[in-house]
């Protein structure tokens, strides 16, 4: 038994480009037009006693402020091929058909996604991302979701229960039976279950065999044929804007809609991300200016929606615009192929590897490449030399440098070492030290004049934090006796 989940999506270009951080300069709603009728009107324009149909002219009667705005067929096709390149994150099997729906066979993806509700509601939280509203269904055919999915919706799971679901769905639905509405409707069917009770011959007869073969392919008595979504080689979209958007933070609703697409792209072609681009376009014209863009680089290739839009909204979060934005394109800089998920037995102590890399990338775009550093030691014994720290995004941090492993050393060292007081013959920072390690010698620093002789000791206090301190070593000339300083602290 097959699963289909068809989408419809409204065709509403109020919806798909007037998401909730843009509010229009009129007070009195939008109304969309077509042909100088209302075709389309929000709440607000509705609560001013505008209806579907009206004039041009009964509608600036009524609310001479309202947003006029003519249809765009154009913005309503990339709606859904968006909507189709996001779905492919769920199944590689998406096909976008006629009337604005879009139908996935989710069979392969139900234990993936924990069920055909939870997948459905996943798939309903990736379409509300695109700002549009759609009635989603479920059916064990491809046509069965789509007739369902042009009446708000239904969930069918095999043929019985379908047949009990067309009960409800009316005989327009099918589109070759909307001519023969009224002979219908002479004949008392009003649903789809009413006309499947007729006799076949007879329908053939008069309505040719349209009508019959769209019931035959919902019922599985007939094969289907689709023709598959394809996607690009690579991934380099562009959305407008409905309007100028002089706050950067209201761009991530749209840079939301491209980061869909791209985990949809990079799914279907089992692909992770590694570095892209945001390019925010600003005015053309006399005063153009070349686009704002950000480039992410990750530190593990991921295909994760969530992780991706994290990093972009704490990115544009420290931007600031030259000038408003009209504009956002989204562009697939580096691709590797997806690593298959990790089969052992038990999860990694302390998060994975990827866990850590996307810790690390959520900081870097959160305070800036300048302020995530790790280590990078220098070949020197001397600790405050070869202490090196270098930007987590660096070449220098790409070599993979390491600590040595063998030799005690703390996670903090100070810039300035602190000399101690002796108490009982013992250094004290506190409370008593105690040497809870063997002496490490350092004696080196001639080369350059820069002399250092010193005993490194890892000490322990009462309270059992740690040190690492050293003593200095005085020669048989010197008078004073050896002092001791705190170097570092260990976690």
């Amino acid at each position: 038994m097959h699963h289909w989940i068809g989408v419809h999506l409204p065709r509403l270009p109020i919806e798909s480009f007037c998401p909730t951080w843009h509010t229009p300069a009129h007070d009195a709603g939008v109304v969309v037009l077509e042909k100088g009728r209302v075709l389309a009107l929000d709440a607000t324009a509705h609560a001013h006693g505008i209806v579907a149909g009206m004039r041009r002219g009964g509608v600036l009667t009524l609310a001479p402020n309202a947003d006029l705005r003519e249809r765009d067929v154009a913005r309503e096709e990339q709606t859904v091929r968006s909507v189709a390149f996001a779905l492919l994150q769920f199944t590689p099997n998406v096909v976008v058909t006629e009337e604005h729906v879009v139908l996935a066979d989710v069979t392969a993806s139900l234990r993936l996604f924990g069920g055909l509700r939870s997948l459905r509601q996943r798939i309903r939280s990736a379409i509300t991302a695109f700002g549009v509203t759609g009635s989603i269904s479920v059916a064990p055919t491809a046509q069965a979701a789509w007739l369902l999915a042009r009446v708000d919706g239904g969930f069918a799971v095999s043929i019985r229960t379908l047949s009990r679901r067309f009960m409800s769905v009316p005989v327009t639905a099918v589109p070759a039976a909307r001519k023969f509405a009224e002979w219908f409707e002479g004949l008392g069917c009003t649903s789809i279950a009413d006309v499947m009770r007729l006799p076949r011959a007879g329908l053939k007869k008069r309505c040719g065999t349209a009508v019959l073969d769209v019931l035959d392919r919902a019922t599985a008595a007939a094969p289907e044929a689709h023709e598959w979504i394809t996607m690009p080689p690579i991934f380099n979209e562009r959305i407008e804007l409905p309007d100028r958007i002089e706050h950067v933070e209201a761009t991530l609703f749209a840079a939301r809609r491209l980061t869909l697409q791209m985990t949809g792209w990079l799914a279907s072609r089992k692909l992770a991300i590694a570095r892209f681009v945001l390019s925010l376009e600003h005015e053309r014209g006399r005063k153009a200016i070349p686009p704002t863009e950000l480039e992410i680089a990750l530190g593990e290739p991921t295909w994760h929606e969530e992780h991706l839009v994290r990093l972009l909204k704490e990115r544009l979060a420290r931007v600031e615009l030259a000038a408003p934005v009209i504009a956002l394109r989204l562009k697939a800089k580096d691709v590797r192929e997806a690593e298959a998920p990790s089969d052992s037995l038990f999860p990694e102590p302390g998060g994975s590897i990827q866990d850590h890399a996307r810790l690390m990338e959520l900081l870097t775009a959160r305070l800036g490449a300048e302020n995530v550093l790790r280590p990078n030691p220098i070949a020197d014994f001397r600790p405050e030399i070869a202490a090196r720290w270098v930007p987590i995004s660096s070449d220098y941090a790409r070599a993979g440098r390491e600590l040595p492993r063998d030799l005690p050393r703390p996670s903090w060292l100070l810039d300035k070492p602190i000399e101690l007081i002796m108490r009982g013959h013992r250094p004290f920072y506190g409370t008593p030290l105690r040497m809870v390690s063997p002496g490490e010698r350092i004696e080196c620093g001639w080369q350059d004049e820069e002399t250092v002789t010193r005993d490194y000791f890892v000490a322990e206090a009462e309270n059992h934090m740690h040190y690492w301190i050293y003593r200095e070593r005085v020669g048989v000339s010197d008078e004073r006796e050896p002092r001791w300083f705190l170097h570092g602290l260990f976690g």
